[in-house]
């Protein structure tokens, strides 16, 4: 095993535009890293600059102590397991995992059975050691995938959306052995994808990246509940974060939808500006008639039409239109534009109670949590009410700290 260092790497093309920019990233020896963002972010760029598949421009890759920029992707004893699971069709399951021994050279028969029984073994293939890969599932072809990793006893693992190809069910399923085997065999991991679901439940810490810039770099829940800026607020959560114009005047932050006092830390943090963007999850909502009275005082209550309903089963969701005077969301269009950032939308959705009978154009009452609100300021972007989250009641499971977030530059 081995920590990864990712020193100031830029990657550019023959047209000079940065895949990378100056990416600097610290994955500490055993830990599950996940490098999450938008397609053509520049995160399967910067894993295989890591695994050695990609040269890189400028900056510095370090793995276990060593500079490896110069080394060859064999010399780095690093494990990757492609999207695609690069299986040979014409080799049996027990000769693709053991296909890396071979290719080393120094191991004896006993030793490559050996290994490829305990590597099967973990990912229970005893039984598919003779088949081939077209006698194979989606998810047993992976974890033939990851067998082969498994057996190179490498220094780390490095994962390239390994779960794209599977349906949902079966990506969930691989999702909880991936994480099973990580835990096994404390192997620092490196993992590449686009679905946060996948990012929000097996990483220790997510690196969010945008057109080739480090946004953020911290835990899932400070991700969801401190984002740096409004591009991770928009990325992160499902539903997304609503964002909607917000003006202070007269101590009170005037909604769309409702007025609030002005709070304290948010007079301190967004100093003399007056117009804002204020970012709220769905959750921050309640029915109304479902709150606890003593809770009822510490937030505010407003009145809604609700247009749309969306009952999951476990979840209920309610979008809520909504006016603004359109010389305010017209002029924080205009400056939100410049960070390509989600555009001001018109309706709000609201996470209710799955037993609330409210439904398509209800009248209903709505409770907001204001200590759940954020506030975003709309010509750089950044969150104005940001706070630093103490991980120590993650239950253990998030060893990383966070990371500052790296400025856009």
């Amino acid at each position: 095993m081995a920590e990864i260092t990712v020193k100031n790497i830029v990657k550019r093309y023959g047209d000079g535009f940065p895949a990378v920019n100056d990416v600097s990233l610290d994955i500490a020896d055993g830990e599950f890293m996940i490098l999450v963002g938008p397609s053509g972010c520049g995160k399967s760029t910067l894993l295989r600059m890591i695994v050695g598949l990609e040269d890189t421009t400028s900056g510095d890759i370090v793995i276990g102590g060593k500079r490896v920029n110069d080394m060859a992707p064999r010399q780095r004893n690093l494990a990757m397991v492609f999207q695609n699971y690069a299986l040979y069709p014409h080799l049996s399951v027990f000769e693709n995992i053991a296909f890396p021994l071979r290719l080393q050279g120094k191991h004896s028969e006993e030793e490559i059975r050996k290994l490829v029984t305990d590597a099967s073994d973990t990912l229970e293939l005893q039984e598919h050691l003779d088949r081939k890969p077209s006698q194979l599932s989606g998810g047993q072809r992976q974890r033939v995938a990851m067998g082969r990793a498994i057996v190179r006893q490498a220094d780390a693992f490095l994962f390239d959306e390994p779960l794209s190809n599977l349906d949902a069910k079966l990506r969930g399923q691989m999702r909880t052995e991936i994480l099973r085997l990580q835990r096994r065999l404390g192997v620092t991991t490196v993992y590449v994808t686009h679905d946060q679901t996948e990012a929000m439940t097996l990483g220790d810490r997510v690196a969010v990246l945008k057109r080739g810039l480090l946004q953020q770099v911290a835990s899932p829940r400070e991700l969801y509940e401190q984002p740096v800026n409004l591009f991770v607020a928009g990325f992160i959560g499902s539903p997304p974060m609503n964002f909607v114009p917000a003006v202070i005047k007269d101590d009170k932050l005037e909604l769309p939808f409702v007025d609030i006092p002005l709070r304290d830390e948010w007079r301190s943090a967004v100093g003399d500006q007056s117009l804002l963007i204020a970012g709220i999850r769905p959750g921050s909502f309640e029915d109304a008639h479902l709150v606890d009275a003593g809770k009822k005082d510490r937030g505010v209550i407003f009145e809604v039409t609700v247009d749309v309903t969306e009952w999951l089963g476990n979840e209920q969701y309610a979008f809520v239109p909504y006016e603004a005077p359109p010389e305010i969301s017209g002029k924080l269009a205009e400056l939100a534009s410049e960070l390509d950032s989600e555009q001001m939308r018109t309706q709000m959705c609201v996470e209710l109670d799955p037993m609330s009978r409210v439904r398509d154009g209800d009248k209903a009452s709505l409770w907001l949590d204001p200590s759940r609100l954020h506030l975003f300021d709309p010509k750089t972007g950044d969150n104005l009410t940001r706070v630093d989250l103490d991980d120590g009641d993650d239950g253990g499971r998030h060893r990383t700290g966070a990371e500052p977030a790296q400025q856009p530059g």
